[in-house]
């Protein structure tokens, strides 16, 4: 993977400006796929465990990220477990919007306006790159699961539903 320099997304900034190695992965982006995540895994001709979706989630009253496999669902429990939280839900699309400061479908979980905490799905770490949201739809950046995890402050915890 080759670093980037800055300009782009603001995820591929905050990347590039924590010296963070990354491969960015353009697709054609069909805006009517029912699944913007397995489009981007088709369509680079990935294995779907290997790419992941960034979700807003609302855990006890404030907003929160979960990173899980374009291949599963989030397990809103578990997520709320891994938060010290009790109830969660899917954060309204405006709200993450918002928060974010990214367009859903291209939510990435890297340089977002508002740092909110991240949970990433324990999965990640059995593969020695993923892929996730780049900040716009029809790009992805790969990136090592550790280096994911460290420029973000998440925790890894069994979250995704397979």
């Amino acid at each position: 993977m080759a670093k980037r320099t800055p300009g782009g997304t603001p995820a591929t900034v905050a990347l590039t400006c924590a010296g963070i190695d990354f491969a960015l992965h353009a697709y054609d982006h069909d805006p009517r796929a029912d699944s913007y995540g397995l489009e981007a895994a088709d369509a680079l001709g990935l294995d779907p465990a290997r790419v992941f979706k960034t979700l807003m989630v609302e855990v006890d009253g404030g907003l929160a990220v979960a990173v899980v496999p374009v291949s599963g669902q989030l397990d809103l429990k578990a997520l709320a477990r891994a938060l010290g939280g009790s109830r969660a839900a899917m954060a309204e699309r405006g709200a993450a919007e918002r928060v974010t400061g990214y367009v859903a479908g291209g939510i990435s979980p890297v340089g977002q306006k508002r740092r909110s905490p991240t949970v990433v799905d324990d999965s990640a770490v059995t593969h020695p790159t993923i892929f996730v949201s780049a900040g716009r739809r029809g790009l992805d950046l790969e990136i090592a699961p550790a280096d994911l995890v460290r420029i973000t402050g998440a925790v890894t915890a069994p979250v995704g539903r397979r």
